[in-house]
């Protein structure tokens, strides 16, 4: 399952430039695995002494950024199971703005966030790897927007390329 075989119809057009940001013919689990080394990478290669730095009143400091891309792929795993296991209920959306506060991310050290994300991602690939193609085909409701469980898994990846891409242009 790549992107290409993603239809448009199956995720908000809000998320169109996280999977635009994605090859065409990447495929769903090998873009977890490599995401999980290129994001790791990343994040090990940020100089120390940015990682409190903010490019501008009110934005979020590196290691927020980074805390957001972990909470972001949660969420989004979670819609992933839950559409996948053909659960109709509709899913609320979520603030990403309410969720930095609480994370206390400015007192972690990089080392737990590194791990916390490597620990995220792996489960992510665990619960990827259990699902079936027709069930990463099923389609719900999350945000009220039509959803299919790949888009779900699908955007985790571009969204969090986007936010590397805003790191390296406004913060390095």
């Amino acid at each position: 399952m790549t992107v290409k075989d993603l239809n448009t119809t199956e995720y908000n057009s809000y998320y169109g430039p996280y999977i635009k940001k994605l090859p065409e013919n990447l495929a769903l689990i090998d873009g977890f695995t490599e995401g999980l080394d290129n994001v790791l990478q990343f994040f090990h290669s940020v100089p120390s002494e940015k990682l409190e730095y903010r490019y501008a009143e009110g934005k979020w400091s590196v290691k927020e950024v980074f805390q957001h891309i972990i909470d972001t792929e949660r969420v989004f795993m979670y819609r992933c199971f839950r559409i996948a296991r053909h659960d109709k209920t509709p899913l609320p959306g979520f603030n990403q703005d309410d969720y930095i506060m609480p994370s206390q991310a400015h007192k972690k050290s990089m080392a737990t966030l590194l791990l916390e994300y490597s620990s995220v991602r792996k489960n992510s690939i665990t619960l990827l790897n259990s699902l079936s193609n027709e069930d990463l085909k099923f389609v719900g409701t999350a945000s009220e927007n039509t959803l299919s469980a790949r888009a779900a898994a699908f955007i985790i990846l571009g969204h969090e390329i986007w936010h590397i891409d805003v790191i390296k242009t406004h913060y390095l």
